[in-house]
């Protein structure tokens, strides 16, 4: 025990030592908020203006159509062959083309222009003008748009009980919260277990191993390198924590401080002020911090993180383990790990969007897959049952996937200068006691 230790802490000093380990640990919060924040960008920004003109027969369309950031119209009174050669010219993106219009019959127009728009604006053009036709139908039928408005308008929220009475998270706070712990826990497991790879790889190439080996067994020295990397990513993600803390404190008392200054005055502060004061957002923070367990969250969290990463990891180590001189031979066999990673996200998407789905059950009790799919599905609330035995079946699997790969670890740490296969793996396996 007492050199499994040493190897520990040399696994963890070394690391946490290490220029980059400070570097990315202080900066990997801002890029992921920063990657969280261009996503949402993107998929609001993600089509780029368009210009259509718009040639209106009957004037029926004429002002009618609503404009927003994607599309812009330009009524033009001019005939579809000048319009076309505005197009070609670059002056507008598409002309669309409209005949007389007789709004009680179908009809198809025209939409020309010298590079294809995209579905989305096409879709939006038709939605654009399908909305102008219901308006105008309505108002025929007797119906002023402020009847419109009423009818349109949203009267009926949802608010989830559990049947044990209590309330389960918001939908959009549990998707939040469930997304966010199950692709954290997707990168880690995919870093993590990569680091634990790479240093075993480093020692057998350098031929380091072969020292080590001879003071202490390859199973110490392979779990003294699970524990020492998972203690990094412990530390990691305490700091993590803590900083993630820190940083809203300060700008929640920077707004307190300034509205306390500035009576509230400036305009900058009575935003906050009435950001702050608006029942809707109140609500939603409410049922943010409130419906949701979050000590259970946290708990569960470190749990599978550690039950997945030690699962993982031992069989990173092992892949390690096999690679000679050329790293590139690790590729044939980080896939058969990897790929049940990749499968886990998949199967998280369709936890997140029905949780108690069969493939969500599932994924959150094989030992292969529960670290991301259980933790996308807790924030929403699953039976106790199911955490009991995903958890079971999560520790099982890792003492039975630690000892299959510390029976190939303590055979290939030692093997050199052989390209060895998935058969002869098999083989030690089996013939191993």
């Amino acid at each position: 025990m007492h050199k499994s230790w040493l190897i520990i802490q040399r696994e963890y000093l070394t690391r946490v030592r290490k220029r980059s380990f400070i570097i990315m640990t202080l900066l990997m919060p801002v890029l992921f908020v920063g990657m969280t924040w261009l996503i949402a960008y993107l998929s609001i920004k993600g089509s780029s203006e368009k210009s259509v003109a718009v040639l209106d027969g009957s004037h029926f369309f004429e002002q009618k159509l609503p404009e927003s950031d994607n599309i812009h119209y330009h009524y033009l009174d001019t005939d579809p062959e000048t319009a076309k050669l505005a197009v070609n010219s670059g002056k507008y993106d598409a002309v669309l083309i409209i005949p007389p219009f007789d709004a009680a019959v179908k009809t198809d127009l025209e939409l020309y222009s010298k590079e294809q728009l995209g579905l989305s604006a096409q879709a939006q053009i038709t939605d654009d003008l399908n909305k102008v036709i219901i308006r105008h139908r309505l108002a025929t039928a007797g119906i002023s748009n402020s009847e419109i408005s009423d009818l349109q308008a949203k009267t009926i929220g949802l608010h989830n009980i559990s049947e044990k009475g209590g309330h389960e998270g918001g939908g959009m706070a549990s998707f939040a919260v469930g997304y966010g712990c199950g692709f954290l826990l997707y990168l880690f497991m995919l870093i993590y277990g990569m680091s634990v790879m790479r240093s075993v790889m480093e020692e057998k190439t350098n031929r380091i191993a072969e020292i080590i080996i001879s003071s202490v067994k390859p199973y110490q020295l392979m779990l003294g390198k699970i524990l020492g990397v998972a203690l990094v990513g412990l530390t990691q993600f305490i700091i993590w924590v803590v900083l993630l803390l820190a940083v809203g404190s300060v700008v929640l008392g920077t707004v307190g401080i300034n509205m306390f200054q500035h009576g509230a005055m400036s305009p900058e502060i009575m935003h906050q002020a009435s950001m702050a004061n608006n029942p809707e957002m109140i609500a939603g923070l409410q049922s943010l911090f409130n419906d949701m367990n979050w000590g259970a969250i946290l708990c569960w969290f470190l749990f599978y993180f550690l039950g997945g990463y030690f699962l993982y990891a031992a069989l990173y180590a092992a892949v390690g383990s096999l690679v000679n001189d050329d790293p590139q031979d690790s590729q044939q066999f980080t896939l058969p790990i990897t790929l049940p990673i990749i499968i886990a996200f998949v199967l998280m998407t369709t936890a997140l969007k029905d949780p108690n789905s069969g493939m969500a059950v599932f994924g959150s009790l094989f030992p292969l897959t529960s670290p991301i799919v259980m933790m996308a599905r807790i924030p929403f609330g699953v039976p106790a049952w199911q955490l009991i035995l995903s958890a079971a079946l999560l520790v099982i699997g890792f003492i039975l996937t630690t000892g299959l790969a510390a029976k190939i670890y303590r055979t290939g740490i030692l093997l050199y200068g052989k390209k060895i296969t998935f058969k002869e793996v098999a083989k030690w396996l089996f013939r191993n006691p």
